[in-house]
């Protein structure tokens, strides 16, 4: 992927609103001796030359709710070893619903395929966390303690939540979409004390039953104290659970209502068990820090995204996303979230945008790949649309091609911020991100994120020039590193997945450039880069041609070994109108030769019915390749559709 045009897309004098967040935090700063600041690079650069004066300000800036202590940033040898806040203690939960404040403030919308289901105000969620507290307090959850839902993102998997972190204990969740092997493989490394699992959910219009596959995972779970059943479908299949399952409904009513509590705990105090996505092995259960994710969400939504209070922020995620842990922090920042449960395209491509004039959505969120299939469904956003609230358009999941950013302001708004971000679930947040006062250039991420050091390696290690491809890293420590990985020898596994590659510097696994604009560009994942000719190609640059074919929905390409060199092979899944042929083919290798290079054709392209995708809707690019080269995949519980993978088994057209 790279960008031709330099002319910006979008530029601040368009936006939608005049002074934003990023200006008054940085008038704090300067009220406090920092600067004067010339633009957003001298305040990143501040904000990593001295992280004690940016930290403390934005702390201070978001009104975090505890006891700061006088120590901002505790120095060590190693990386991950660098502490923030050490003398701090707060409470996650706390902070999200501020109980102090207005109790009428609306927090939570939520909505389903089938229109609008729940409006939350803040003395109302309040309410059910002290109620939920109640059923938690009676099997013993404390600061010791795991609780797990198995839910849709449903206003109670949010509650659970709460109620959970504000009586200190670890918070880990996954969709109900998840087979039985994908749930165990997740729930068995964190050993839960109490699940809240759905009786079934609704997705397309069509009921899913889970309560067989929810037997066979409370059976392997011998730490739970008690399984709460949250009935979400009728008539559900009638399955015999274990003698310690109670209906959710039942279990609250056996308690009186409650007010609500938090515990103040220390800033490193567990809080979210998130887990990798690989396909190679089971998923790294990875243990996030209370103030780390809450300070570097506060950072992001309020700075990068200008999320402002009375807010309503949408972003189109499922529980088994670590955006799912994102969005639910932006009612700290006195914004209502709006939650939305099913497909995205039922009944229409339309049904989020519906949503977005019902209620008012101002930052509207998504994947890069629901753009890419909004931009060849055809759908005339623009002219059923107003779309009047919105003021931002956020992309994540993967790189969002040319075309896609094209598309969001010739078909969505023209006068939109639209922020292409990056970063993941080993920091549940962004290394790469959203400037709400800088122009946005086609095919690119802004900035950096403030108080991240990123840069991008060369092949020797040294900080590579704009334009050329390599390594994105980060070299100072950040608040949301991970506190741990669950059964760890040490750290050993931990510094092997970010500190092996380059000594003291994260090494985040993407393949990545600088911009002349001072924005970055993701190519892909470093594990899933081709090499034919000993040149490393990210496989972004590739699809970012291939999307400009209309008659393919979607493609996803791998290197195959071909004896000491690589080879690139693409394949395609076509539109339901259209059928593959050689002169397609010959068409799709033009079309990459004229917008790449000659090293990004692929020597073989190969029509399939499907591709196989992890649940968050990234492409299983290395799951193809093990099975191209004859080697298992181990943990295809990972994909939300595993039985693609069988496409690709002995294909006749990859023979050597």
């Amino acid at each position: 992927m790279t960008s031709t045009d330099r002319a910006p897309l979008w530029a601040p004098s368009q936006r939608r609103a005049s002074e934003t967040r990023l200006h008054s935090f940085q008038g704090l700063l300067e009220k406090r001796g920092h600067g004067p600041f010339d633009g957003f690079e001298s305040l990143h650069w501040f904000s990593i030359d001295q992280p004690d004066a940016f930290w403390n300000a934005v702390w201070d800036f978001a009104g975090v709710i505890g006891t700061k202590g006088d120590v901002v940033v505790e120095a060590a040898e190693r990386m991950q070893d660098t502490r923030f806040f050490p003398e701090a203690e707060l409470n996650f939960a706390e902070n999200i619903i501020r109980p102090n404040d207005d109790p009428d403030d609306l927090l939570i919308i939520a909505a389903d395929e089938g229109g609008l289901t729940a409006r939350l105000t803040r003395g109302e969620l309040l309410a059910r966390v002290g109620h939920m507290q109640q059923v938690l307090r009676a099997e013993g959850i404390g600061p010791d303690s795991t609780v797990a839902v198995w839910l849709p993102n449903v206003v109670t998997s949010y509650v659970v939540m709460l109620a959970a972190v504000g009586l200190g204990a670890r918070f880990v969740s996954t969709s109900p979409d998840f087979g039985v092997d994908g749930v165990l493989d997740r729930f068995e490394q964190v050993a839960p004390n109490v699940l809240v699992a759905a009786n079934g959910y609704t997705y397309g219009g069509r009921d899913f039953d889970c309560l067989e596959r929810l037997s066979t995972i409370v059976d392997a779970l011998p730490t739970l104290r008690r399984v709460l059943v949250h009935e979400l479908i009728d008539e559900p299949a009638d399955v015999g659970l274990a003698e310690h399952a109670t209906s959710l409904a039942d279990a609250l009513a056996a308690h009186d209502p409650a007010e609500a509590t938090f515990a103040r705990l220390p800033f490193d105090h567990p809080l979210y068990v998130l887990f990798s996505s690989g396909t190679t092995g089971k998923p790294k259960s990875i243990v996030h820090r209370a103030g780390g994710v809450l300070l570097t969400h506060l950072k992001e939504h309020q700075l990068a995204c200008d999320i402002r209070p009375d807010d309503r922020v949408l972003y189109f995620t499922t529980t088994g996303w670590m955006m799912w842990n994102w969005l639910a922090t932006v009612m700290a920042s006195k914004a209502a979230i709006v939650v939305y449960d099913g497909n995205p395209a039922h009944p229409t491509m339309n049904r989020l945008f519906s949503l977005t004039d019902d209620v008012g959505v101002t930052f509207f969120g998504t994947s890069a790949k629901f753009i890419e299939s909004l931009l060849k469904a055809d759908i005339a956003i623009k002219d059923r649309h107003g779309l009047a609230s919105m003021r931002t358009v956020a992309s994540t999941g993967s790189p969002l091609s040319d075309e896609g950013f094209a598309f969001v302001y010739s078909d969505i708004a023209s006068d939109v911020h639209l922020m292409s971000m990056s970063g993941g679930t080993d920091l549940c947040g962004c290394l790469v991100g959203g400037d709400p006062t800088g122009p946005v250039y086609s095919g690119q991420i802004q900035r950096p994120v403030l108080g991240i050091a990123v840069d991008v390696y060369d092949e020797v290690g040294r900080s590579a020039a704009p334009g050329v491809q390599g390594e994105l890293v980060c070299t100072a420590p950040f608040p949301s590193m991970p506190l741990t990985f669950l059964g760890d020898d040490g750290d050993a596994r931990y510094s092997a997945a970010y500190f092996e590659e380059y000594e003291n510097v994260w090494h985040q696994g993407d393949f990545a450039e600088w911009t002349p604009e001072g924005g970055l560009i993701i190519h892909g994942r470093s594990d899933a880069t081709l090499n034919p000719g000993g040149i490393r190609i990210g496989t972004a640059e590739i699809y970012a041609q291939v999307e400009k074919i209309d008659a393919i929905l979607e493609s996803l390409v791998i290197g195959q070994q071909t004896g000491s060199d690589t080879r690139v092979v693409l394949f395609v899944r076509m539109r339901d109108d259209a059928t593959y042929t050689d002169a397609l083919g010959d068409e799709i290798r033009r079309v990459i030769r004229a917008g790449a290079t000659p090293r990004h054709v692929p020597a073989v392209v190969v029509p399939v019915a499907d591709l196989p995708r992890t649940r968050s809707g990234k492409l299983a690019e290395i799951a193809v390749r093990e099975i191209v080269h004859g080697r298992s995949v181990k943990n295809q519980a990972a994909l939300a559709n595993p039985d693609a993978l069988a496409l690709f088994e002995n294909m006749p057209e990859l023979e050597l």
